[in-house]
């Protein structure tokens, strides 16, 4: 008797234990890929059943204060006002192998939506796409597409580094030293355009001032921008501007008491309020927010999605939100509210902006007086790029692989590296 009735209740211990297994959800599935210190290990999350699932693929860490923490606003913006979404994001995928396989598995797992945000991830995309044809794919920063379900955005991010140009150029007016320095993360033409605007701002406020550049090649290396910002400080500037993630040079510069402009996010100058003169930032949220209330429409149709100030999607600190911090000379600060007013309401857009007469560094007219450039100028989508990826776009003309007049004259244009 005594047997049978432990018999029993193991029998039932058994039961439980499996029922308790069933109802247990497994395992996220794991990935293994590159870090940026040697490999590591990633959870691929799960979509909510009954909700839009949308997947971000980052870069860069969402703690970086800059490009990535402006896509993470835009993400918690998405969820937060648009009804019945779900996000989720995985940080740090440093590699375009490694993007693919991660999106790749994200639409095996049926997500409604993938966003990358990172030029390289944009190559992985189409055949991604292809394969997966009732996700909704948007790249950011890119030129690639299909007529049905993969688009890319941008935003006119020169009109912001314009008015950043005026206030760098203004403080080195006021310091004597006539000399900006800019951070360039990569040799593409995305890089140049807004280098050669913030340089148009610069001159805008000091027509005697000159823009030294240090290339790094990379777009998230905190330790190569801080590095890149001390040696433009060596070299005479007393104003760096980075165009990489992080406000590392922006620190550089304050403790040297000079001054510095962070980018990407309107918390980048939180790291040194008094030495960071203002940042240009994104506000991604908008143009999620659209994107997703159109694939849920069901009326999202692919795009070369690239909007002005005008909508929103970029902004100055100082400017759009908060205030100048006391070293921005007093006698800008209705310049560039005049300025971004123009910009705002559509008066001054990207092609107005690059509008000829413009010459090169080298003393060369690159843009003829009252020529407008077209976008495929502005992306720099030559014959060869164009042919090759089987774009249905008219080449450019005038490419975007010149530095304007106010670089420094022995500024170039760097070869791409091997594997970049």
């Amino acid at each position: 008797m005594f047997r049978n009735k432990m018999g029993s209740l193991l029998g039932l211990t058994l039961i439980a234990g499996l029922l308790l297994a069933a109802c247990r959800p497994p395992p996220p599935e794991e990935i293994t890929i590159s870090g940026f210190e040697g490999d590591v290990t990633i959870s691929l999350p799960e979509p909510q059943e009954g909700m839009t699932n949308v997947a971000f693929v980052y870069v860069g860490p969402i703690g970086d204060a800059g490009w990535t923490y402006a896509h993470n606003q835009g993400r918690e913006y998405l969820e937060a006002n648009v009804d019945n979404v779900h996000t989720v994001y995985l940080e740090s995928i440093i590699s375009e192998a490694d993007a693919g396989r991660v999106m790749r598995n994200l639409a095996r797992k049926r997500f409604d939506a993938i966003i990358a945000t990172s030029f390289e991830f944009q190559f992985p995309m189409p055949e991604i796409a292809e394969e997966f044809p009732d996700t909704a794919f948007l790249h950011v920063s890119g030129f690639l597409k299909n007529d049905a379900n993969f688009g890319n955005l941008f935003g006119a991010m020169e009109q912001a580094k314009f008015i950043a140009g005026m206030v760098a150029g203004a403080r080195a007016r006021e310091d004597g030293s006539n000399r900006v320095g800019f951070i360039a993360p990569w040799p593409i033409a995305e890089v140049i355009r807004l280098g050669n605007a913030l340089t148009m701002g610069v001159r805008e406020t000091c027509p005697e001032c000159e823009v030294d550049v240090r290339w790094i090649f990379t777009w998230f290396d905190p330790e190569k921008e801080i590095q890149a910002g001390e040696s433009l400080l060596d070299a005479g500037a007393t104003v760096v501007v980075t165009g990489a993630d992080t406000p590392g040079p922006v620190q550089a510069a304050g403790e040297r008491g000079l001054w510095g402009i962070a980018y990407d996010s309107n918390v980048s100058c939180d790291a040194d309020p008094e030495h960071c003169l203002t940042v240009p930032y994104w506000n991604w949220g908008v143009a999620y927010a659209e994107f997703i209330e159109e694939v849920q429409a069901g009326t999202w149709s692919p795009s070369d999605w690239y909007v002005d100030a005008d909508s929103g999607i970029v902004g100055v600190l100082g400017v759009t939100s908060g205030s100048f911090p006391a070293a921005v000379p007093e006698w800008v600060i209705p310049l560039v509210e005049e300025k971004w007013a123009e910009m705002e309401s559509g008066q001054f857009d990207r092609f107005d902006l690059f509008t000829g007469p413009i010459s090169d560094n080298k003393g060369n007219l690159v843009i003829p007086d009252g020529v407008v450039p077209t976008q495929e100028d502005l992306e720099g989508l030559d014959a060869a790029t164009i042919s090759a990826f089987g774009l249905d776009r008219e080449p450019c003309e005038i490419c975007m692989n010149w530095l304007v007049e106010g670089f420094v004259p022995d500024a170039e244009i760097p070869a791409m590296p091997e594997g970049g």
